[in-house]
């Protein structure tokens, strides 16, 4: 077992509860950290609980129009913060990057392939975006992918979800809804890493990293939320952090922080850890490459850095995130952004 600290309670073992939303893949994921947890520390138990969130029973409405990360979060912070459960799995690029006064990310886990996946209707021999005919559809429940692919694919309809097309809901019924024959949609684009945690990458036909489309802020990788004041859950949460994803994540999130984002505006981004040097405790650091960019809705406009620093640890990664987003700021990203919430004002009083 690996040593944290953490006193026996032999009159009354503690039942470790972790809890995510109720959908397959939130359950799969939180098998995978609490399977992590179980063979660090075998003699501790761990339990699972679900629950549906805002964002789970609002099916009709268009992410864009409704705003914030927190209808993915809130209910279960509430659970958290109440301690009916003691740590919360995420998909981390669904959490608000402000967290609830009490609560905080403990672990950071590895994270799998951060890009997007194109996924081509079943009958249809296309592959790539490049193959499909001006005019096909391509579904996404993303205003950051529709942004950037109107901007290389003009002859595309890039189609974010609305309630005649609505591509959310589990992944089965998404794709269920594109193999259709009479479906509206010739493809859809979907996170990579969802489509592999449920066995589903061989539906995959192209994958789209940069430069033609940046991924989302912390995509891909999994999230642990727990109470401040638990300092036997801080303990546990250290066997789960992966270095590397963490400083890079940590990273992205300051840069969306910053240009005060949220999960439907088009900030997409794209880091990357090298040259790194261990040292008696793990990593001790690394250059960290990141990449941040914001593009108007319509493709129009789109404006991209770089920064490439030397990173030690958490706090210069979100340093770094921090002067990217600064930059972007003063190149017109601010500009853009406001334009999009005044836009998403207009639609959602409409």
């Amino acid at each position: 077992m690996t040593s944290v600290g953490i006193p026996d309670t032999e009159a009354k073992p503690r039942t470790f509860v972790l809890a995510s939303r109720a959908s397959k893949l939130a359950q799969i994921q939180t098998n995978i950290v609490r399977d992590a947890l179980e063979a660090a520390f075998p003699t501790f138990s761990f339990d699972t609980c679900f629950m549906s969130t805002e964002g789970d029973k609002n099916q009709s409405q268009a992410l864009y129009l409704l705003g914030g990360k927190a209808l993915w979060t809130k209910e279960l912070e509430v659970a958290l913060k109440e301690k009916t459960v003691d740590m919360l799995v995420h998909s981390l690029k669904d959490v608000p990057t402000i967290l609830p006064e009490g609560c905080e990310l403990g672990a950071i886990m590895e994270r799998e392939d951060p890009v997007d996946s194109l996924v081509v209707k079943q009958a249809l021999p296309y592959k790539t975006l490049e193959e499909l005919p001006d005019g096909s559809v391509v579904g996404t429940s993303s205003v950051r992918r529709v942004a950037q692919l109107r901007k290389s694919f003009p002859k595309l309809r890039f189609l974010d979800v609305v309630r005649r097309h609505n591509t959310r809901g589990n992944l089965n019924t998404r794709l269920a809804k594109l193999d259709a024959p009479d479906g509206p949609f010739t493809a859809l684009i979907l996170a990579k890493a969802g489509l592999v945690r449920l066995g589903m990458g061989n539906r995959i036909t192209q994958d789209l990293g940069p430069p033609i489309l940046y991924h989302a802020v912390s995509q891909a990788a999994l999230g642990v939320e727990i109470r401040s004041d638990d300092s036997e859950v801080q303990e546990l949460c250290k066997a789960l952090v992966h270095p590397e994803t963490q400083l890079r994540c940590l990273a992205e999130r300051a840069l969306l922080r910053t240009l005060e984002g949220g999960c439907s505006v088009p900030v997409g981004v794209h880091t990357v850890l090298t040259d790194t040097e261990n040292g008696t405790e793990g990593l001790k650091s690394g250059s960290l490459h990141i990449t941040g960019c914001v593009t108007s809705i319509d493709g129009s406009l789109h404006v991209q850095d770089t920064l490439i620093q030397q990173v030690h640890n958490a706090e210069e990664a979100e340093q770094a995130g921090l002067k990217l987003a600064t930059t972007l700021i003063a190149n017109g990203a601010k500009t853009i952004l406001d334009d999009i919430n005044r836009d998403r004002a207009k639609r959602a009083s409409a």
